[in-house]
């Protein structure tokens, strides 16, 4: 079924409803069973911050982890098996895609949210083959961050307006 675009978001089903917010009841005793875990990989120390700062504005999610490149990235997620990964595609060691590659198989119940500076449409679309429910512009992140982690919490696909029409594409 082709994706349709309304506004920002694609709506899309996940084929499982409702298995982002199943994942955040952990056993894991040192985290709060009622939070969503999110693991932040990024390599820029800043725009990490600024992520979690900004995902901190939702009481519903926990940041448990952060990694500055894709090596580390996929240790984090099959040791963490976080809920959502927000994840940058320009990695040092091993790109976002190869990294979203590599989740699927060792934490596939893992949501990933792209967060890239990156708008040729080959690579969104990229993204999306790989099972990603959203792909943000960073340029965008300040005002599309949590719309986008919204819409992947009930499980729809978001792609940033910017790249939705073409303005980002090369």
């Amino acid at each position: 079924m082709p994706l349709v675009i309304q506004g920002a978001v694609l709506v899309e089903q996940s084929p499982q409803p409702g298995a982002l917010l199943a994942k955040a009841n952990y056993p894991d005793r040192k985290r709060n069973r009622s939070l969503i875990p999110v693991l932040v990989v990024d390599d820029s120390e800043p725009f990490r911050q600024f992520v979690c700062s900004t995902l901190g504005e939702r009481p519903d999610l926990q940041v448990i982890g952060e990694a500055s490149d894709g090596l580390e990235a996929v240790r984090k997620a099959a040791e963490l098996e976080p809920a959502l990964i927000v994840l940058d595609i320009g990695l040092p060691n091993l790109n976002g895609l190869e990294v979203a590659r590599r989740i699927r198989k060792l934490s596939p119940k893992s949501t990933i949210l792209f967060l890239s500076q990156e708008a040729c449409f080959d690579v969104v679309q990229e993204a999306l083959t790989l099972g990603a429910m959203g792909y943000v512009a960073k340029a965008h992140a300040g005002s599309e961050l949590l719309v986008a982690v919204e819409a992947v919490l009930r499980n729809e696909r978001f792609v940033s307006s910017s790249l939705k029409d073409g303005e980002g594409q090369r």
